[in-house]
C-alpha cells in the first residue's frame, strides 16, 4: 500500500560525480581538440579512466528489506528506514540508515542471532555487512554483545570488531578490544580482554 507520493514516484537512478574533475576534463578535451586533431592512445585512455572514475550511479530506497541467500536458504535479513546504493566501475556498496535490524539464520533456517544498530554498510563485492553506532547483538542461547562497530562476513560466517566490545554469556562477562567470533557467540577471541570469566 502506498503511503506517500514518494512511494509512487521514486527516482530510480540519479547520476552525480565530482564536478570539478569533470570540468577540468572538459577543459582538457577542448584544449587538446583545438591544438591537434587526434589524441594519442595514452591520452584517450587517461580521459576515459577519469570519466569512469567521476561517474557515480545511485539508487535510493525507503523502508528497506534486504535478504541474502546461501545454498537456496535465507542467510541474513536486514531492515532499515532508508538506503542508498552506490555503484562505480570498481565498487558497489549500500548505506542503510536506521534503526537497523538484522537477523542471521543457521543452517536449519532458524534465527540464530539478532542485531540492532543505528547505521549499516553493505559491501557487495566483499559480501560483508558493517554495523555502526550503538551495536547490540542477541543470540538464541542468551549471549549478548555490545559495541560501536561490528562486521559480519558472509564468506566466513563470523563477526569481527577492532573496537571495544562487551560480551555477556551464561558463564562470561568480558570486555576488550580485537573481537573475532562465531555469530552465535559460542566461540570467540578477544585479543585484549578485561573482566571476569569462567574457564571450564
Amino acid at each position: 500500500m502506498l503511503s506517500s507520493f514518494r512511494d509512487l514516484v521514486m527516482p530510480e537512478i540519479a547520476i552525480s560525480g565530482p564536478y570539478k574533475r569533470f570540468s577540468i576534463l572538459i577543459a582538457l578535451l577542448l584544449a587538446t581538440g583545438s591544438s591537434c586533431s587526434d589524441l594519442s592512445e595514452y591520452d584517450t585512455e587517461q580521459i576515459q579512466t577519469a570519466m569512469n572514475d567521476s561517474l557515480l550511479v545511485t539508487t535510493e530506497s525507503w523502508d528497506v528489506e534486504m535478504v541474502l541467500m546461501q545454498d537456496g536458504m535465507t542467510k541474513l535479513l536486514i531492515e532499515g528506514s532508508y538506503a542508498i546504493n552506490y555503484q562505480t566501475e570498481g565498487r558497489k556498496f549500500s548505506r542503510i540508515e536506521g534503526p537497523v535490524y538484522v537477523q542471521i539464520f543457521d543452517t536449519t533456517g532458524a534465527v540464530e542471532t539478532e542485531a540492532w544498530s543505528k547505521r549499516a554498510v553493505y559491501l557487495e563485492d566483499e559480501a560483508e555487512f558493517e554495523l555502526i553506532d550503538s551495536v547490540r547483538v542477541q543470540t538464541n542461547n542468551d549471549g549478548r554483545l555490545y559495541s560501536k562497530y561490528l562486521k559480519w562476513s558472509q564468506y566466513t560466517d563470523r563477526i569481527t570488531s577492532p573496537s571495544f566490545v562487551t560480551i555477556i554469556t551464561k558463564t562470561d562477562s568480558i570486555s576488550g578490544r580485537g573481537f573475532d567470533g562465531l555469530t552465535d557467540l559460542s566461540y570467540y577471541i578477544i585479543q585484549e580482554p578485561t573482566g571476569d570469566f569462567v574457564v571450564d
